[in-house]
């Protein structure tokens, strides 16, 4: 689900379970409103638990990702870019759709340019599909753009706009992810939590009969939202009343995503591709002309946002992101959102994000410098999320 349509959605749920939760858990579980045994630990915001703050540039096309081939002297070229906030969630997905494209060739010794999501992906993809696969990327884990990431399964985030949207894309996206969620499946239970299920709450001080009769906010952006054709496999939201959650709106509406903890599944992607025999070969590349060096013929070109730079490509458009990261809290591990704001309580940190009021935020500014004073405001405003202000005075366990 996009992230900013989390508050949105929420509503669409149907009944209310109780929650016993800190604070207040005990008392509810006390007074008969909460049936359910499990305590929602508080998380512990505060600026002094801010340990780092960093920045991401998606890259969005218009007219989505680019999955197709390209001649490049007497090299073939498969493209893989330019996927938006969705470049985890679609990540398996892109990836069959272009290692099919490259090993159509009937060429099975592949090169991959970058070592991201896409890159690895693709890597490990083309690897079990019998081809023999060398990395050349400038930059590995952790310090690709994919390490900074949010940790969230949004595979529409930004991902195109309706007006620019090729036919067909509707159909090859929703085949793209859920192929992704089934592969991502695969990762769930395996140590360190690469991959796992987490609840999330949108609060509102808006029952679900109030949130139900007010008008949709319009999307002016044009952004195209699909999140309707994955009914199936998208949990309900489940609206909790005053007295059923710890938050201090009145009401929270929860439900339930994939959460990417993104420096495990980086090193358990790095750990598959390494063991299948693959190797990584420092590089940087600043035009495609030097792509003739390679000895492999085919190439699948995983750039992400550097391939506006190599391969001159406009059409791809910044869309910058901060995190601030707070850190990580044992036994903490769900979501919250609270208007424009989003806190993630991952397992390699607490993450805290402005989302903005509208989808334009962010767009087209490619400064990757961090803000601190920005990142303290996000925290001093997620630490209203609680009655009492910040959680860390509350019990942690």
């Amino acid at each position: 689900m996009n992230r900013r349509e989390l508050l949105e959605h929420g509503a669409r749920g149907i009944g209310a379970l109780g929650l016993a939760a800190l604070p207040g858990g005990r008392r509810a579980l006390a007074a008969g409103v909460a049936h359910a045994p499990d305590l929602l630990v508080p998380l512990r915001i505060s600026p002094d638990r801010i340990f780092r703050t960093t920045v991401c540039l998606r890259p969005f096309r218009a007219a989505g990702p680019r999955i197709e081939t390209e001649e490049v002297g007497r090299k073939l070229v498969v493209h893989n870019y330019g996927h938006g906030g969705s470049g985890w969630s679609l990540s398996w997905g892109s990836a069959i759709e272009a290692v099919k494209l490259a090993l159509a060739s009937g060429h099975t010794d592949i090169a991959i340019i970058g070592a991201g999501a896409l890159g690895l992906t693709a890597a490990l993809t083309a690897q079990r599909m019998g081809a023999n696969v060398t990395i050349y990327a400038k930059e590995q884990f952790p310090y690709v753009r994919s390490a900074r990431a949010t940790g969230t399964w949004s595979p529409d985030s930004r991902v195109a706009l309706e007006k620019d949207a090729p036919v067909g894309f509707a159909e090859r996206w929703e085949q793209m992810t859920r192929a992704s969620f089934s592969m991502f499946q695969n990762y769930l239970g395996m140590p360190g939590d690469p991959v796992e299920w987490t609840d999330r709450y949108g609060l509102s001080d808006l029952s679900p009969a109030e949130r139900a009769a007010r008008p949709h906010a319009s999307d002016t952006a044009g952004f195209l939202h699909l999140e309707d054709r994955l009914q199936d496999i998208s949990p309900r939201s489940v609206p909790l009343g005053p007295g059923e959650h710890p938050f201090s709106s009145r009401f929270a509406y929860r439900n339930s995503s994939l959460t990417f903890n993104v420096a495990n599944l980086g090193h358990q992607l790095m750990t598959d591709f390494l063991v299948a025999g693959g190797k990584i070969i420092p590089t940087e590349f600043h035009a495609p002309s030097e792509l003739s060096r390679l000895k492999q013929k085919v190439i699948i070109n995983c750039t992400g946002y550097g391939a506006r730079a190599l391969w001159k490509d406009e059409s791809i458009v910044p869309v910058r992101g901060q995190i601030t990261w707070l850190i990580p809290q044992a036994g903490a591990h769900y979501g919250v959102s609270l208007r424009s704001l989003s806190v993630l309580a991952r397992r390699d940190g607490i993450v805290v994000q402005e989302t903005g009021e509208t989808e334009m935020f962010g767009y087209n500014d490619a400064n990757e410098e961090p803000d601190r004073a920005a990142a303290e405001a996000s925290v001093r405003q997620a630490m209203t999320i609680y009655p009492a202000g910040p959680a860390a005075t509350s019990p942690a366990s």
